[in-house]
């Protein structure tokens, strides 16, 4: 049965909706962390209420994981949940939201190099420079931020989201098998739940020092906002992307990550935009597309002789 064309554009749709959720999200978070909550403990309630969320919509899915798939299971919670969230707030606390969304676009790099060590990818030349472009444009904003005027824009923050993205695509790589043998929600209430886990020994501290009397109405709207699309929404829509359409194709909506936080975070006055930022995130965006891309095929016309044949 050949798919519709509302079935075909779907996950499309999803990873446009993702894109702008966590676009909005590098500015929103800011606001609240650390004045109200510190990244961890904010790590720690994201994850819990995500547990209770998916485990609650779980229900409605009969359906049993075998042993075997359990480590590769708990190998996306401790990348795609602990790591990846752990570093990512941990470094948009110290970094700005403009500089966290521009390193968070190296992520479909990451994908293709892991590729190449697992053997699933074959080097090419072109790829090679996309590589190189790619981290060097990464490489300027992060050791730009060293000597930055803007005081949020921190060399450490910076590497925390690289570490974030590097994480974030190792996850991609790994849960891929499992899309083709499993609900999205069945996984992706077990790899959060293996997330928890994990996060919990880092986050608890945190969590149970928030003076939960202070936050205002604004904060508890963002806070609300990060909890429920931020993490159950945005999870839960590339998860079901991700069994439609290979996992370079959902890292290529990174693009719109730094277009939809630059603006959002500059509409709201949260960050300003550089000359560095704008020629690196540049070179970063040429790295990505010549590293990801397929050159087109020559159209070369037939040899009779072989069309003869």
């Amino acid at each position: 049965m050949q798919p519709t064309n509302r079935s075909k554009y779907l996950p499309h749709a999803a990873l446009m909706a993702v894109s702008l959720i966590y676009g909005a999200n590098f500015s929103l978070a800011k606001q609240v962390m650390p004045l109200y909550i510190m990244p961890y403990g904010f790590i720690l309630l994201r994850v819990l209420f995500a547990v209770v969320l998916f485990w609650i919509t779980g229900l409605m899915v009969k359906e049993t994981v075998a042993r075997q798939d359990i480590p590769r299971l708990i190998a996306c919670g401790i990348f795609g949940v602990a790591i990846n969230q752990l570093f990512f707030f941990k470094g948009l606390n110290i970094t700005s939201p403009i500089n966290a969304s521009l390193l968070m676009i190296v992520t479909p790099i990451l994908v293709l190099a892991f590729a190449i060590l697992g053997k699933q990818e074959r080097i090419t030349f072109r790829k090679l420079v996309g590589i190189m472009l790619g981290t060097a444009g990464a490489s300027a904003i992060i050791l730009y931020s060293n000597g930055a005027s803007n005081k949020e824009a921190s060399m450490l923050g910076d590497l925390f989201v690289f570490l974030n993205a590097a994480s974030y695509g190792t996850y991609l790589v790994v849960v891929k098998p499992l899309m083709s043998k499993y609900h999205p929600i069945t996984i992706i209430k077990w790899v959060f739940t293996f997330g928890l886990i994990a996060v919990v020994p880092f986050g608890y501290t945190e969590l149970t020092e928030v003076a939960w009397h202070t936050l205002t109405a604004s904060a508890w709207l963002i806070v609300g906002y990060v909890l429920l699309f931020t993490t159950f929404f945005a999870y839960g829509l590339n998860v079901y992307a991700i069994r439609s359409v290979e996992p370079s194709v959902v890292s290529y909506y990174i693009y719109l990550q730094p277009i939809f936080a630059t603006l959002i975070a500059l509409g709201i006055g949260a960050d300003q935009l550089t000359w560095i930022k704008v020629v690196a995130g540049l070179v970063t965006f040429a790295g990505v597309y010549l590293a990801t891309t397929k050159p087109k095929a020559k159209i070369t016309a037939p040899n009779p002789q072989s069309a003869a044949e």
